[in-house]
């Protein structure tokens, strides 16, 4: 090993948005005004590693997640740079929705320049099990992680206590999107008797259309975007998350809720069917995920008996130290000998 490298996985989103991160000086608080430690940052935060928007920061790091978005021209320059400079690169879309996925490779140009970057990666790492066949189509170096989460920080045990939980929070805010069906989960509870929330970013046509669900007005509270602490907060005070979302996301929504203690219903994201297999919508009708909702909304036992099997199946599979085991099985000498 060339020991001029940092260890730590580092995550490169090119020219991206999200400022440079390092993880290693300190894990961030949940109250951090910064991104937290959560999607792909997570990946190099559970590492000690960091996520940054230059080739040469990330460069500093033996082993480089390569985030993919756009037409791919960043990424592919990206990618020489760093196998140049000897670094292994693994490779992942940013956007895994199966919706993103068809919509950012429906140009040939951007179909052609995956099928290079993904055939010279030294790994392929799919966020979501549904991309695995796309990845294996062009490499044999493929696996499927889902995104941590850090329930084994203790700083990031978000849960209230159950007597302080009441309600149900939707966790979907997109109305323009069809597969989040993010109409229907409004519609499905607009005659359950117990209190509703919802974030909306304000636009002309959502208004509309949530003033035309007629909603009792005691019975619906609609929030604005808020900072992610701020957020997690508001959640964290529901019996319960229902969404509709059949995007095959990675599933932040549920690992937010996750990170509350509490359980998502109806969405069909990677980290839920990891987690809460039995409250995920494939197989089952809208009628059968609601009545499920209605039980779990008064019935303490089975609430209680939900939740117990959801931490049980999180540390598992999607807690910091389970991911961060994994990723040093398929990126040796990403996290140091003895680390954590």
């Amino acid at each position: 090993m060339n020991f001029a490298f940092l260890p730590g996985l580092a995550v490169l989103n090119p020219l991206g948005r999200d400022p440079d991160q390092p993880f290693r000086t300190g894990f961030p608080e949940p109250s951090f005004d910064g991104h937290p430690p959560l999607n792909y940052h997570a990946y190099a935060a559970c590492t000690d590693g960091g996520f940054y928007r230059t080739t040469t920061l990330a460069g500093q790091h033996r082993n480089v997640l390569l985030l993919l978005r756009g037409n791919l021209k960043a990424a592919r320059a990206a990618f020489a740079s760093l196998k140049a400079h000897g670094c292994v690169v693994a490779i992942s879309f940013k956007e895994s929705g199966t919706h993103q996925i068809a919509s950012q490779l429906a140009d040939a140009r951007v179909f052609d320049t995956f099928c290079e970057i993904a055939a010279d990666a030294d790994l392929c790492l799919s966020s979501t099990p549904d991309l695995v066949p796309l990845y294996r189509s062009v490499s044999r170096k493929v696996c499927y992680l889902p995104t941590p989460y850090p329930i084994d920080e203790p700083n990031w045990n978000l849960s209230l206590p159950l007597e302080k939980r009441a309600g149900i929070f939707i966790g979907t805010r997109e109305f323009d999107v069809p597969s989040r069906n993010h109409l229907l989960a409004l519609a499905g509870v607009r005659k359950i008797s117990h209190p509703v929330t919802v974030i909306d970013k304000g636009s002309a046509g959502s208004k509309r259309l949530l003033a035309a669900l007629r909603f009792p007005a005691e019975q619906l509270k609609v929030l604005s975007p808020m900072p992610y602490f701020e957020y997690a907060q508001v959640l964290g005070r529901h019996r319960l998350v229902l969404q509709l979302d059949q995007s095959r996301v990675p599933g932040q929504v549920a690992g937010d809720a996750l990170l509350c203690g509490i359980p998502t219903i109806g969405g069909n994201g990677a980290l839920e069917r990891e987690i809460v297999p039995e409250l995920v919508s494939d197989g089952q009708s809208f009628d059968t995920l609601l009545e499920r909702m209605r039980r779990m909304l008064t019935n303490d036992s089975e609430y209680k008996q939900v939740i117990e099997s959801m931490l049980n199946r999180a540390r598992e599979r999607v807690s910091f130290s389970s991911v961060r085991a994994e990723l040093s099985k398929v990126l040796p000498g990403v996290v140091e000998s003895g680390e954590r």
